[in-house]
């Protein structure tokens, strides 16, 4: 047996009625026809005297916005919806109240009469605590390229002391490890300066390792005729702690090529390479020096291995030695996935030529 128009329409009024969010229910002539109690008590309206009246009446008239007014009546004509319409409500009492409303024609059987209900929410809070959240990481930011920028500038001048310090010494072994510290400081400066002048979440690995190069190389290279320093890095980007650790790598690596790989003043080149497919990656730093020595397997690994290696940890890669024949290559790789075998071969890092 089909349901009486009068009795559809009251389950309709009582489930609005009922509603713990704020809804309307509107005659085509925009007239209220009731509402949820969570409505009048939000916008502060007599629940009473609600009823029959224009929802532009309403309050101190607060609701009547023309814009709102044509919205509504292209609703209920049909010939639209309102889906997320976002309007200031100036109540009086306080700033304006920020409103997401969203409204569809009701068909309750007969084309004669016509509902909309309508449905409020108040994102007032939500978007004074978003601005607040978003001023707080914007200040957050500040504060952090700020601090960065001091320990910068700290390791430049704690890297002068210790240079200022080498000179003086006359231990040849001591002033080699005081220019060892120097170097290893002076990078890690270097990398910091890197990271303050990034503002965004992703590094980008190629201009990031030529500026590191560059300056290991001033720092360093006193001819740079005789010696070059090069990179050949992809398109790749990572996240900036990542960054900070392949940085550390690369210094590690290439303060071990000028240390070791030109002895008497040869002439040689250093090249720094990088590239990724999907989640493997693979950074290689190749020289074409005298390669390794006899005796490296049996011999103790260094500060720099051991620096080189804790990284590699914690980048979940593995480190690799080889002999280029002339020269040396190391590579450092991290695999996700497992590449095919004959692909593997032929990516694997060549010395410099």
């Amino acid at each position: 047996m089909p349901i009486h128009r009068d009795a559809v329409q009251g389950l309709g009024l009582a489930i609005v009625a009922s509603s713990t969010s704020p809804l309307v229910l509107l005659d085509g002539d925009l007239q209220v026809v009731g509402a949820s109690t969570s409505f009048f008590r939000a916008f502060h309206i007599d629940a009473d005297s609600a009823p029959g009246r224009r929802l532009l009446d309403l309050g101190d008239g607060e609701w009547n916005v023309r814009q709102l007014h044509s919205l509504l009546d292209a609703v209920g004509s049909g010939a639209a919806e309102i889906d997320a319409y976002e309007m200031d409500l100036a109540t009086g009492r306080g700033d304006p109240r920020r409103l997401v409303l969203n409204a569809q024609k009701l068909n309750f059987g007969d084309e004669t009469h016509r509902y909309i209900l309508l449905s409020v929410v108040d994102v007032t809070d939500a978007r004074i605590a978003a601005k607040l959240k978003d001023d707080l990481l914007r200040e957050k930011a500040i504060l952090l390229q700020e601090l960065q920028h001091r320990v910068a500038n700290s390791l430049q001048i704690i890297a002068s002391v210790i240079l200022q310090s080498a000179r003086k010494v006359s231990s040849d072994e001591t002033r080699l490890h005081l220019t060892d510290a120097h170097n290893r400081v002076m990078s890690v400066a270097s990398l910091q300066q890197q990271l303050t002048a990034s503002r965004l979440g992703e590094v980008e690995l190629r201009a990031y390792f030529r500026k590191l190069c560059d300056s290991i190389g001033a720092s360093m290279i006193r001819d740079h005729d005789q010696l070059v320093l090069e990179v050949k890095a992809d398109d790749s980007t990572s996240e900036a702690d990542v960054s900070v650790s392949l940085g550390l790598i690369v210094t590690e690596l290439v303060i071990n090529c000028l240390k070791h790989a030109f002895p008497g003043g040869r002439l040689g080149k250093i090249e720094v390479g990088y590239e990724s497919r999907g989640p493997n990656w693979t950074l290689s730093v190749a020289d074409n020096g005298v390669g390794m020595p006899k005796d490296a397997a049996s011999a103790t690994p260094g500060l720099g291995t051991s620096i080189v290696d804790a990284l590699a940890h914690q980048l979940d890669a593995k480190v690799r030695v080889m002999d280029a024949h002339p020269g040396t290559v190391v590579s450092v790789a991290h695999t996700q996935i497992a590449a095919v075998a004959d692909e593997d071969e032929s990516d694997l890092p060549q010395a410099a030529g």
